[in-house]
């Protein structure tokens, strides 16, 4: 008798294998800042008034800035009342610290840092801000000062062979500028700085600005953002709050081609001027060397050392071609 086979059990229908579950997405970089659009950011201005006249706006407003009373209303409100708070919290944290100390110490103002590239519009929001800070009554006296009285003299950058590097980190008196900021910073009585004339490319001999025990400082310019070597204390390090006026490097050098031509319609027409001979030249001819001097000393120095400052700022103001703020980035941490 052949014997039964054994009981084999069913070989299951073939069935696809189960898809792998996705990886999850990888956690977004936390950013310092707070991105906020021009909407956003003018709502914060509360019931801040407008202190400024159209004709005060127009004695502030640089050459080829087509700032109005509306971008100042909707951005730069907004801006002396977040600086005024960041004042008044600093005055806290000061009383705090003399009382932990056992007495007051020496009053120092509040130092504000303002950077960005040539011709992107940054001496124009230092005098609002100068304009606008000076008007609340906690702080009236607001000095401006900018990093060109700091510049080697004329004569000194053609023995270092740096005229083609003028505005370069390099072409700087550094340590005189950092001094400078310190002993303002320290509250002594009085400080001057070497000043310096857009007319004759040059510091001007014999001249100085005081600056006498200022509520608000205001520092303007193109490297103020730039980090100390190891182991020094650098400019940046003695500011309160820091403004980085952006914007895409194919607009400011559209501006500064428009302001050089609207210069050698005015200030160049000067036989004193440093440019003089280029407001009788051909205007392609003077465009050409405008151009090249964008392209080969400017665009470089916003490229190599100022755009890479943009991230160490307290406050970013992104604008647009036409000159207005549309983004701001405001530093959370």
């Amino acid at each position: 008798m052949t014997p039964s086979p054994p009981d084999v059990p069913p070989v299951p229908a073939a069935t696809s294998a189960p898809a792998p579950a996705p990886a999850p997405s990888p956690a977004p970089h936390p950013s310092p800042y707070i991105d906020l659009s021009r909407a956003e950011w003018s709502a914060l201005r509360d019931r801040t008034p407008l202190p400024l006249t159209a004709a005060e706006l127009e004695s502030l407003r640089g050459l080829g800035d087509v700032i109005d009373l509306d971008e100042v209303r909707e951005i730069y409100l907004p801006l002396s009342r977040l600086l005024n708070l960041h004042v008044a919290a600093t005055h806290q944290l000061r009383a705090a610290v003399d009382s932990f100390l056992g007495g007051p110490q020496p009053t120092t103002p509040f130092v504000i840092g303002v950077a960005g590239s040539v011709a992107v519009g940054k001496s124009t929001v230092s005098r609002l801000l100068q304009a606008l800070l000076a008007r609340w009554p906690e702080h009236p006296h607001v000095a401006r000062v900018t990093t060109d009285g700091f510049l080697y003299p004329k004569a000194e950058l053609e023995r270092r062979g740096l005229m083609s590097r003028k505005g370069f980190p390099e072409s700087y008196d550094r340590r005189a500028l950092t001094r400078f900021v310190a002993e303002v910073k320290a509250g002594r009585a009085e400080v001057s700085a070497p000043v310096y004339s857009h007319l004759s490319y040059d510091i001007v001999p014999g001249e100085r600005l005081t600056v006498r025990r200022p509520d608000i400082l205001i520092v303007e310019g193109l490297n103020v953002l730039q980090p100390a070597a190891p182991g020094q204390v650098g400019l940046a390090d003695y500011f309160d709050f820091s403004v980085y006026v952006d914007a895409r490097p194919a607009d400011v050098e559209s501006w500064y081609l428009e302001r050089f031509r609207q210069l050698r319609a005015t200030a160049f027409q000067n036989p004193a001027s440093h440019f003089h001979r280029h407001a009788a030249l051909p205007e392609d001819e003077a465009m050409e060397y405008a151009l090249t001097t964008w392209r080969t000393i400017n665009e470089p120095n916003l490229r190599e050392n100022i755009a890479p400052t943009r991230g160490r700022a307290t406050l970013v103001l992104q604008k647009a071609a036409d000159h207005s703020v549309r983004r701001l980035r405001l530093r959370k941490i």
